[in-house]
């Protein structure tokens, strides 16, 4: 197991990311320093005109306290402003930089430490684990920097009247704005890293509930599902209750500081005052200075909460972009152009685990169809995927153009390839947008010409909007056989030298099979296409068959 990162370690990671707008960063610090101090001049500039009022030495004139009250006030506000702006600007935009990075990894990662990972859960942090990074970035980073500035700037202020007094604030500070976060954050490490895993969790079955839907009404599991979504729901609820009650907690410590801090700040400078250390002037304005300079430490109390489910979401997407692939691709290898694909004597086994395939030994050549057999588990797939390297052998070579694919740069590699797999993964796009995926900058023409090789440009031409037709999220609109055959279109349309096909008639009728079938005679010559099926009859038209039972081929 990965050892938990400390809260620091997450902020110092997450703290990093803010270097190139570490000029706006700067500036949102200053604003809000100045805005604090506006503010704690208003209360300030009140008790001395107070004492004008009231003919105690010390205090400011009447008509200059109200000059200062108003200019403070209206300069409060705009320093607000821009300080907020800033912050905000900051965090948006480092949102989408993390966004690309996370998108980045996940692409890196893909396909293989993603499969069996819960795609409910990876949503759930690719969307609300990085909005709630906007906590840490808008209000957590600069308002700890504004509360130390501040705090330093009243320290001097009060000291000026009395050493005491300013040891005396410097305490209320601490205890406030140090001492009372750290330990609420303790409390709430554990539960709010558990309550952003089980909301991950619950995201994930509530998406897996919705596709399921169908079925579930089918056979009358509704009523289990909806009792197992609240019973998660109400988990939840009993966690975040728990931090709510921490969180206030942490908030009657932090009123009760504040009360006690300044009853001595008051007492003390009562009993200096009658040993003539210093004025009525410095007892009440050290008192208020203090009282009203709370603000940017409490600022830091009330982060406690919230930065339990920022600090707990932080590490969650800190280990997608430390997590190491399981291939890394090869961004610098050789350029090839496909001649042949072979495989001497692999073995391959997942994690570690039951050999999946076993001196597993085939070529490939141009103008030649291979057909692989085999029963579900036996490692036909697996060869696909390990032809274009999403996984690495065990042992044993798998070449093509007689280079090592690992010493081909990955890029090269997969632009020789094209893979139609056994489930065919669909955009919420246009029919046309879908084929494309293969080659964006194909015209409407090619496009066409690829549907008519798969068979299914007839049922197109069938729909209202013709290739403009929206297919549905995950394509729903269409039936499996329908998504097949536009995966098989996408292989037309890229034209490689090696077409990889798995199970690639398995949702078709024996109709739709046999056109299929005809086109990659017609249309595969001078390419290499493997063909893998569980059905003999499907391996008909293959030049070459081959069997594979356990793991090794027959």
């Amino acid at each position: 197991m990965k050892r938990k990162k400390s809260g620091f370690q997450i902020m110092k990671r997450l703290i990093v990311l803010v270097k190139p707008l570490s000029g706006f960063m700067a500036l949102a610090i200053f604003l809000g320093v100045a805005g604090f101090l506006c503010a704690i001049q208003i209360t300030v500039s009140g008790s001395l005109t107070l004492l004008s009022a009231a003919g105690i030495p010390g205090g400011i004139g009447v008509k200059g306290g109200c000059v200062f009250l108003a200019v403070f006030a209206v300069l409060r506000g705009f320093l607000h402003y821009g300080e907020q702006a800033c912050n905000h600007y900051i965090a948006f935009k480092l949102l989408a930089i993390i966004r690309d990075r996370v998108f980045k990894a996940l692409r890196r990662l893909s396909p293989a430490k993603l499969e069996g990972k819960d795609k409910g859960d990876l949503v759930s942090m690719i969307t609300s684990d990085i909005e709630l990074l906007e906590v840490f970035y808008a209000h957590t980073i600069s308002p700890i920097c504004i509360a130390v500035l501040t705090s330093l700037v009243m320290l001097v202020f009060i000291g000026r009247y009395s050493t005491v007094l300013s040891l005396v604030a410097l305490l209320g500070y601490v205890t406030v704005g140090v001492i009372i976060p750290l330990v609420s954050s303790k409390f709430n490490r554990n539960i709010g890293m558990t309550y952003r895993t089980d909301a991950g969790t619950l995201s994930g079955f509530v998406l897996e509930s919705m596709r399921g839907l169908l079925e579930s009404i089918r056979y009358t599991n509704t009523e289990k599902r909806l009792e197992e979504m609240e019973d998660r729901t109400d988990k939840l609820n009993t966690l975040q209750m728990k931090l709510k009650k921490i969180e206030g907690h942490s908030s009657a410590a932090t009123d009760i500081s504040i009360i006690v801090f300044s009853l001595v700040m008051l007492v003390l400078g009562i009993a200096l005052k009658n040993k003539g250390v210093i004025g009525t002037d410095g007892v009440i304005v050290s008192t208020v200075a203090m009282m009203s300079s709370f603000g940017p430490v409490v600022a830091l109390s009330s982060l406690a909460g919230n930065l339990t489910f920022t600090l707990a979401a932080g590490e969650r997407v800190l280990s997608i972009l430390d997590e190491e692939p399981v291939v890394k691709e090869n961004e610098t290898g050789k350029e090839v152009i496909f001649s042949e694909m072979e495989c001497r004597n692999v073995d391959f086994s997942y994690n570690g685990h039951t050999p999946v395939l076993k001196n597993f030994s085939i070529d490939a050549k141009p103008d030649e169809i291979i057909g692989i057999t085999g029963e579900s588990g036996s490692g036909k797939s697996t060869a696909l995927k390990l032809m274009m390297r999403f996984w690495d052998a065990d042992s044993g070579s798998i070449s093509m153009s007689g280079e090592n694919i690992k010493a081909i740069k990955t890029s090269s590699l997969r632009n020789n390839q094209s893979l139609v797999s056994q489930e065919t993964q669909l955009f919420n796009e246009s029919i046309e947008a879908n084929i494309k995926i293969a080659d964006f900058g194909a015209t409407h023409e090619q496009v066409v010409e690829a549907a008519k090789k798969a068979s299914i440009h007839d049922f197109i031409m069938t729909l209202p909007k013709g290739y403009d037709t929206n297919v549905g999220e995950l394509g729903d609109l269409l039936s499996d056989g329908e998504k097949q055959r536009i995966g098989l279109a996408r292989a037309f349309l890229k034209n490689s030298g090696m077409i990889l096909l798995d199970e690639p008639t398995s949702n078709l009728d024996s109709l739709n099979e046999g056109r299929i079938l005809r086109s990659l005679r017609e249309f595969g010559k001078g390419k290499s296409i493997i063909l893998v099926s569980h059905r003999k009859s499907t391996t008909r038209i293959a030049d070459r068959t081959y069997s594979v039972k356990g793991g090794t081929l027959r």
